[in-house]
């Protein structure tokens, strides 16, 4: 979906830019470009799984200091 947009009679360069950059931002072409712009490759459950234990295990660990009023 092309953005086309002509300068207006009379109208100055900044004007015109600002009507531009809002038609583009409205469009919501720049967010879409910013989100495809890294590829994500999908985690495996393997990685998710010890990555939750991981986390799980931290947690423990800081009640625990958290207990003993080191942290």
């Amino acid at each position: 979906m092309p953005i086309q947009s002509r300068r207006k009679e009379g109208e100055s360069t900044g004007s015109f830019l600002y009507r531009f950059s809002k038609k583009v931002k409205q469009s919501g072409i720049v967010k879409e470009a910013k989100k495809r712009r890294f590829k994500e490759r999908p985690t495996n459950r393997r990685k998710k799984r010890l990555s939750a234990l991981y986390r799980v295990e931290k947690e423990k660990e800081l009640e625990k200091k958290k207990k003993y009023g080191f942290a």
